[in-house]
């Protein structure tokens, strides 16, 4: 291949941004030309798309966000516009693509991909739910800009001695929920894999102030239910004080971690290897710190699975 693309789809995730550099470097170290799709699957099927040098990519490794900006795309889901951007890719003679996202990016890829079109996914999504890898891109950064709030609130929860119900993201996923709750020492906490009975948390709530214990962090995943309905709910259940902080989008912001810049920079050097090797339709992965790769499409039709043991010791934990 002398000619890739590479574009950056749905939420942005902090890390897309050493991702995409790891991406242009790799290539134009081994002479391959690469152009930038800006917009997502949005500005592919526009023309959106411009040739990126070293240059491009200076000074971005420590930023949040994505240099190639992203965007929803329902559109893409059709026959007639994928081809459309396959037409557009065609006309700049770029060869193979890499896309950096979540799992609505992997669609647009696979989509890709059975219309013959190679394309490399690469893990880029705040959530952790991509199957075919234990971590993505983005997810140790928001672990710890939840975990960082959790710290602080946790002050404001003992000063007035309080309950706080923290919303964090993840989608359908209880990534980010369990592991800022176990590493938060959350009392309680709420993912969407496993179920959750309100008496069982008022028990537990009630339990920790017969001990003497004055303030509470539980953590509710957004996939399970509304942090500020489950706090109304259980108010009601036990006359705690009880708050709710909802992170939002702040999960997805700030500079990356030296993990996820590590991560990002394997991965992509990685998703570009294999298009120069000629194989596409492909993604990239970790597991046990070793990259691996599968195909996309079976990738797709595999779940993802989150450690249960982590659960359980989240709750061993907080007696």
């Amino acid at each position: 291949m002398k000619k890739i693309g590479v574009l950056t789809s749905g939420g942005d995730s902090p890390g897309m941004n050493p991702a995409i550099r790891a991406v242009v470097r790799k290539a134009i170290y081994h002479n391959v030309e690469v152009y930038g799709i800006y917009g997502g699957y949005s500005g592919l099927i526009c023309g959106n798309i411009k040739k990126l040098e070293l240059g491009s990519v200076g000074d971005i490794i420590h930023r949040g966000g994505t240099m190639l900006h992203s965007a929803r795309c329902p559109e893409f889901k059709t026959k007639d516009v994928q081809l459309k951007g396959i037409e557009q890719l065609n006309v700049h003679g770029i060869e193979g693509l890499v896309v950096i996202g979540g799992d609505g990016s992997y669609r647009g890829a696979k989509a890709l991909t059975e219309h013959g079109y190679p394309c490399v996914g690469v893990p880029g999504t705040i959530d952790n739910d991509i199957p075919g890898t234990e971590l993505t891109i983005g997810f140790d950064t928001a672990l710890n800009t939840v975990i960082d709030a959790v710290d602080k609130i946790r002050d404001t929860a003992t000063s007035h001695e309080r309950t706080f119900v923290i919303e964090v993201m993840g989608r359908d996923a209880g990534d980010i929920a369990l592991w800022a709750g176990l590493a938060g020492g959350a009392e309680t906490i709420l993912i969407p894999e496993e179920n959750y009975d309100m008496n069982e948390v008022a028990d537990r709530l009630r339990k920790g102030q017969e001990r003497g214990k004055k303030h509470s962090i539980i953590i509710v995943a957004e996939g399970v239910c509304s942090g500020v309905e489950f706090a109304k709910e259980l108010q009601e259940l036990t006359n705690f004080d009880t708050r709710v902080s909802v992170l939002g989008h702040m999960q997805r912001g700030g500079s990356p971690t030296a993990a996820d810049r590590v991560l990002a920079s394997r991965l992509g050097a990685r998703a570009v290897e294999l298009l120069i090797e000629g194989k596409g339709g492909r993604a990239v992965g970790i597991e046990n710190n070793q990259l691996v790769d599968y195909d996309i499409v079976e990738a797709l039709s595999r779940k993802h699975v989150l450690d249960l043991e982590l659960f359980k010791l989240s709750k061993e934990l907080s007696i």
